[in-house]
């Protein structure tokens, strides 16, 4: 799930000025779970906008706006407003964004209302926690499920730094050392063994920026 926070409305006025008719589009999956743009808050976007002297021409919640195909149909159905509208407000991560910005046949302008944060899972409580950092070198075989490279404050590979101290990271001293909790781990796995091999560097061009991944070649 993709973490995101609504900029403050400030900064989205800001943004608009110039554009008084608005159209809105949130997110029906990641940015509805955080309650940034959801059903919900784009109506009460809308309230805060018209008081301001926007108007709001409409909106739509797709389920996912990063997948070209729902975007472009969500778009498609509300041409009829699309056509009347100066700006284009997205509250979603900034990959919603981006792909309403590729699928908008009209050339208009495309403004993101939320901050795009980390990627997380949802915990029993509902909180978010951000536990994997999209590394291309994935190492949870390795450490007992427990990501190193995100949670440790330094990323490290082969076993925790000379800061530890009684368990917690010497960074922020109210997290647990992730190498601790890795050897934990793998203590209760009995698979203590597997820490004997070095690990080597991250190779850091498997994650060179953008990357794409080709359907067709991934299938072979």
């Amino acid at each position: 799930m993709i973490i995101t926070e609504q900029k403050p409305f400030v900064e989205l006025i800001d943004n608009l000025k110039g554009y008084t008719r608005i159209f809105l589009v949130g997110c029906g999956e990641c940015a509805t779970t955080c309650k940034t743009g959801g059903e919900a808050e784009l109506l009460k976007l809308k309230g805060q906008l018209e008081t301001e002297g926007k108007t709001v021409l409409g909106m739509t919640v797709p389920k996912a706006p990063c997948i070209a195909s729902q975007i472009k149909t969500e778009l498609a159905k509300n041409m009829k407003f699309l056509r009347q509208a100066e700006a284009v407000l997205v509250l979603a991560c900034g990959l919603g964004a981006q792909s309403v910005k590729d699928n908008d046949r009209l050339g208009l302008v495309i403004l993101p209302g939320c901050n795009t944060l980390f990627g997380a899972v949802v915990d029993a409580q509902g909180n978010f926690c951000e536990k994997c950092s999209l590394c291309a070198e994935c190492v949870l075989d390795i450490t007992g499920g427990i990501c190193p490279i995100t949670l440790c404050a330094k990323g490290l590979l082969n076993g925790p730094c000379g800061g530890m101290d009684k368990g917690k990271c010497e960074v922020d001293k109210e997290k647990d050392c992730a190498w601790v909790l890795i050897y934990k781990e793998l203590e209760k796995k009995n698979k203590l063994s597997g820490l004997k091999k070095v690990q080597a560097p991250r190779d850091f061009k498997k994650s060179l920026k953008p990357r794409k991944l080709i359907m067709s070649q991934a299938a072979h």
